[in-house]
């Protein structure tokens, strides 16, 4: 059988401490039209992604509501893996030639045949997370239950020929899932589709409230010079973040903040092979100044930690050049932390406002805007506090429950 992830129940009432009633009741009265419902998510990995973000929260509190909730993980050797990275990037617009060998589409055919076999299929609905393990529903042809694919990624404008692959497995599911209606492609052929952001659990352990001095405090204990002003990318090692592009800014605003500091801090994920190659090539960037620091999941650097930076930086910049969504904006943008963001895929759905103005084009205006903030210490205060609001009002827990419920009651009522 397929690893199931432990995982244990969590409470939705202590969400009343920070989430409307309204929406919270709604919540409780969907789980009791679905109790005993039984729901299985399935991906890729564990940890180190944005879906094993979501889902370590998440599971535990479809468990509060009545509905028995798991999480399952699909099995991949590197060949796979690597195969995999190329259909998520080609979703995201980035050609993957590969994809006409034979032999590629063997290697995920067996896979996916493979990983059918070993799935428990005993669940009313089973939702399948991004490209990697898409054509399992293909290769369960048996299965009573309802299947939903959700596409985390900005499928706006996907590869033509990886999406002419992939675009028949996913018609075959009762249901698909994008961040915005924007990631839909024009030619997928599907009954039911529904768009939904993710969102951030602000009790977990990177996301709960930390006194700013002792998040210095950890940053110091790491090398960070805590009398000097500190901007964090926080983010997988992954083209699309633009990490060079962020040092290129970094640079630039130093020649007007000269005491500036720059920490990388990024995270290793099973399913990514490629995340390894784009940390060397950062690290031989990185080592070449004291005033860099590239930090990861591998040295000890963990979500504490990572709420220590986004809490502690006077920045948190997201350089992305095409982004599915952004948890990390959202998770800045809720401990009050300005963001400078890339203006692609799901970031403007959480840089409203004012706060639109501090997305960008190019690395030029990055820079510009990281100066900018950093000398006018009142607007990034302000800027924080108006992060936090749209956090709180759209892009909580509880509202993605909601949202997701709301799909499955549909879908099981037919």
């Amino acid at each position: 059988m397929l690893h199931k992830v432990s995982l244990g129940v969590g409470d939705i009432d202590k969400y009343r401490l920070i989430e409307t009633r309204g929406l919270i009741d709604e919540v409780v009265s969907l789980g009791d039209e679905l109790k005993g419902l039984r729901l299985c998510h399935i991906n890729s990995t564990p940890f180190g992604g944005g879906v094993a973000e979501l889902l370590v929260s998440y599971i535990p509190l479809l468990r509060s509501l009545g509905i028995k909730a798991d999480w399952q993980i699909i099995r991949g050797n590197r060949r796979f893996f690597t195969i995999t990275k190329g259909l998520h990037n080609a979703l995201q617009g980035a050609p993957f030639e590969e994809i006409k060998k034979d032999s590629t589409r063997r290697v995920l055919g067996a896979n996916n045949l493979g990983n059918a076999r070993e799935l428990d299929p005993n669940y009313d609905v089973l939702i399948v997370n991004d490209p990697q393990p898409a054509a399992l529903r293909h290769f369960s042809p048996d299965s009573k239950a309802k299947w939903v694919w959700r596409c985390h990624v900005d499928s706006s404008q996907p590869d033509p020929e990886v999406w002419d692959f992939l675009r028949p497995y996913i018609e075959e599911y009762d249901a698909a899932v994008f961040t915005t209606g924007d990631f839909i492609p024009q030619d997928l052929r599907l009954d039911k589709t529904a768009t939904m952001a993710p969102a951030i659990d602000p009790f977990s352990t990177k996301n709960m409230f930390i006194k700013r001095y002792v998040c210095r405090e950890v940053l110091g204990n790491i090398g960070i010079d805590r009398q000097r002003p500190l901007i964090t990318q926080v983010s997988r090692f992954d083209r699309w973040k633009d990490p060079f592009g962020t040092i290129k800014a970094y640079r630039l605003a130093r020649e007007k903040i000269p005491g500036l500091q720059l920490a990388m801090v990024g995270s290793f994920a099973t399913d990514d092979p490629e995340g390894w190659d784009i940390y060397a090539a950062l690290s031989e960037e990185i080592i070449k100044d004291d005033n860099m620091f590239i930090l990861s999941n591998l040295s000890g650097v963990g979500n504490m930690e990572v709420n220590a930076f986004q809490r502690a930086s006077e920045l948190v910049v997201q350089k992305s050049i095409k982004e599915g969504f952004g948890l990390v904006v959202a998770e800045a943008l809720w401990k009050e932390t300005p963001v400078i963001a890339g203006n692609t895929g799901g970031i403007p759905l959480q840089m409203t406002g004012e706060l639109s103005n501090y997305m960008v084009n190019s690395t030029e205006e990055c820079a510009e805007k990281i100066v900018h903030c950093l000398e006018n210490p009142a607007l990034s205060k302000r800027l924080g506090r108006q992060g936090k609001e749209i956090i709180t009002r759209n892009f909580l827990m509880p509202r993605l429950i909601r949202d997701e419920l709301t799909l499955i009651k549909k879908l099981v009522a037919k």
